[in-house]
This record gives C-alpha cells, structure tokens and sequence, in this order.
C-alpha cells in the first residue's frame, strides 16, 4: 500500500516526472567528475588572474640580457669599424686630423704637402726618433721603461711614443681626459699591429705641428729653412725636432739657447741609434 504522502506527491504528472529523473541524476557517476572540473576550472581561473611570483624580476633579467646583447653588438661594430679605419691608412695618406681642422678654422689656413718616407732626409727621421722616442724600434707602442721613469720623477709629460702622437693626431683630439686616453691606448695598439714601423713614422712626420699653423716635415722645411725635406742637413733635422714638443714657443729658424743645447743633443742621439741599430726598423 502506497501512503498518502506518497500519493500526493505523485499525484500530478510533473512531479512523477521530476521523481524519476531525480535519482538517475543523483546516481550518475559522472556527475561529481563534472562538478570537480567545474571547480578545478575556477581554481585555474583564479590562480591565472594573480600577478605570476616573481614576474619583476624576470623582466628585468630579460631587459638585461637585451641591454648585454645590444651592447656587445655596440663593441663589436665600433671595434670592427676601428680596425677598417687603421687599415684604410696603411694604403692611403691620412688627409689630417681633428687638432689639424681645428687650427685651421681658428687661423683661416694652415701650411702643409704631403711628402712619402723616400723624399726626406734619413736624418731627419732618425732627429724625430732621438727627439721623441728613442726605443721606437723595440717597443709594441707604449714605452713601458720611460713611463716608469716618468712616473718616479713625478713628471707628466714625456712618456708619450711616436706611434701614441700619430693615434692622437690622426684619430682623436688633443686633451687628457681619460675617454682619449682609453681610445688612444686601443687605437696604438691596432696601429702597432697593422702598420710597419716606418709607415708610422712616415705618418707621424706628416703630421706633426711644427709652427703655427704648420704641418708636416716638408712644409716646415720650407717654412724655415727654404728647403725640401728630402735637402735636410743634420743641424736643420736637428732642430726642427727640437721643436716639436712646443712648436709655438719655439723657433727652429732663430733658435733660443735652450733649442739649440737641445739640438745638439739629438744630433749626437740621431748618431748613436744609427750606430747602435735603433734605427733599423726605418
């Protein structure tokens, strides 16, 4: 016998409906596995909306690893770029220099003739090399033996070689600030390796201020002396090169006690590397 109760809740056709399909709902297997995605679903949802741990930090190693990569590539091109601009100068003459450009805006002109190693006087080179760097022969561009010496008397000044002169000359500006400094060790460094010795002085005699306004060996030649470079006596060499530290206080052609006490002395210097074999690399 069915109960009262029972009877009610069956007596309309919806509710005997609603009563059968209930349980296999309540019976599917499938049901709770629906339920737990539905909910692992959410969880998912949720933890994805929080910001992720440690997400600043990967950032910024990423930036820095960008930053580091586009750095290297920096170097890699201006190192690159130096080495084709010393060796574009091995074959053609450096047409000046910064120093160069400067003093001929501030003057209006500026006197100077290309002139190759075989049109001046030998000893006019060995003068230069007396005067200005002695070892030039033996070292790699840097006088390690003269900067110390330098650097125990306390001096400043000095120590600087030919092959530095021509960096600074030809490539960079004048000054002692130590970004120059820096360029200029890297940049005599790739010329000691890529130039010949004599093609460095060649350079560095072309160069070289020698009054105001006037560069290079042939042009001070004439200016001076009414001569070329190639018709150079030993005397003239001699004292051209005494002026080359401070060509605008000293004159080679009416030379003050101090020039020609100092000429004599690299007369005599320019006669000891010839002997002594320091002048064989030119």
């Amino acid at each position: 016998m069915i109960s009262c109760q029972a009877c009610g809740q069956l007596s309309s056709p919806g509710a005997a409906v609603h009563a059968l399909r209930a349980p296999s709902r309540a019976l599917d297997p499938g049901a709770g596995f629906v339920t737990k995605g539905r909910m692992s679903r959410r969880r998912t949802r949720s933890r994805s909306s929080r910001p992720r741990r440690g997400g600043v930090l990967n950032a910024l190693a990423n930036a820095l690893r960008w930053l580091r990569r586009w750095l290297l590539r920096l170097v890699s091109v201006a190192f690159l770029f130096s080495v084709f601009w010393v060796v574009l100068y091995i074959a053609i003459n450096p047409p000046g220099g910064l120093y160069m450009l400067q003093e001929y805006r501030r003057i209006g002109s500026i006197e100077r003739q290309w002139v190759p190693m075989g049109a001046i006087a030998p000893v006019m080179a060995r003068s230069v090399v007396a005067a200005e760097d002695a070892n030039f022969c033996t070292h790699w561009g840097f006088d390690m033996g003269e900067i110390r010496r330098v650097i125990d008397q306390g001096g400043t000044r000095g120590a600087s070689t030919i092959s530095q002169q021509v960096v600074k000359n030809v490539y960079l500006w004048h000054g002692r600030d130590w970004t120059r400094k820096v360029l200029e060790a890297g940049f005599t460094l790739l010329v000691e390796a890529l130039w010949s010795k004599r093609r460095i002085l060649e350079v560095y005699l072309n160069v070289a201020e020698f009054d105001d306004g006037v560069f290079g060996v042939e042009a001070a030649a004439r200016h001076y002396f009414g001569v070329t470079a190639r018709e150079l006596s030993a005397l003239q060499a001699a004292r051209l090169a005494a002026v080359l530290p401070a060509p605008k206080a000293r004159d080679a052609a009416r030379p003050s006690d101090f020039v020609r006490r100092r000429a004599s002395a690299i007369m005599d210097g320019a006669a000891t590397i010839e002997r002594d074999g320091r002048a064989d690399c030119f």
